[in-house]
C-alpha cells in the first residue's frame, strides 16, 4: 500500500486524469458554442414579443385618422429593435470573452502537461496492442521497456482530443 507515490502509480493515474481534463475542456468549448448559437433568455424573448405586438398593432391602424398613432408605434418598435440589437451585441461580446479565456486556458493547460510529461511516459501498454505504431506512440517517452510501449504525452493528448470530440458529438446527437 505504500507505493502510491511510486512512478508506476503516478503513470496509472496520469493517463485518465489527462483524458478527463481534455474531455472537460472540449465539453466546456461545446457548451460555449451552443450558448453562442441560440439560447435566448427571457429579456430577448420579451423584446421580440413586444416588437411583434407593436408592429401588428401599427399595421391594424391603417386609417388616415390613425396615421400619427401608427407612426408612433412603428418608431417605438424601431427603438425596441435597436435595444434588442444592442443587447445581442453585448451578449456576443461576453461570449467572445469567455471563448478567448477558454482558448487561452486550453493552450496553457496543454503546455503545462507537455512540459510536465515530456520525458516521462503517461502510460504503458503492451507492444502487441499497437504493433505497427509503437515508435509513433512512444515519441518523447522512451520507447519499449519490458515488452511494453511507453506512451508519450503528445500522442496521448492527440488520442484524448479525438476521443473527446467523438464523445461531444455523441452528446450533441442526443
Amino acid at each position: 500500500m505504500g507505493d502510491e507515490g511510486s512512478p508506476e502509480h503516478q503513470r496509472s493515474v496520469a493517463a485518465p486524469l489527462i483524458f478527463f481534463i481534455v474531455v472537460g475542456l472540449h465539453l466546456a468549448s461545446r457548451w460555449l458554442d451552443q450558448l453562442k448559437k441560440g439560447t435566448r433568455n427571457g429579456k430577448e424573448v420579451q423584446l421580440r414579443r413586444e416588437i411583434r405586438e407593436l408592429y401588428t398593432e401599427a399595421s391594424s391602424l391603417s386609417q388616415p385618422s390613425t396615421f400619427a398613432q401608427a407612426a408612433k408605434l412603428k418608431r417605438l418598435a424601431a427603438a425596441k429593435e435597436k435595444e434588442l440589437t444592442n443587447y445581442q451585441d453585448m451578449q456576443s461580446r461576453e461570449n467572445d470573452l469567455y471563448s478567448r479565456a477558454l482558448s487561452i486556458s486550453k493552450v496553457l493547460i496543454y503546455f503545462v502537461l507537455v512540459i510536465w510529461f515530456w520525458s516521462a511516459p503517461v502510460a504503458t501498454i503492451s507492444q502487441q496492442l499497437v504493433q505497427p505504431f509503437g515508435k509513433l506512440i512512444s515519441w518523447s517517452a522512451g520507447g519499449v521497456q519490458n515488452n511494453k510501449i511507453r506512451v508519450g504525452i503528445i500522442p496521448w493528448l492527440l488520442v484524448s482530443s479525438r476521443v473527446s470530440r467523438f464523445i461531444c458529438r455523441l452528446i450533441d446527437a442526443n
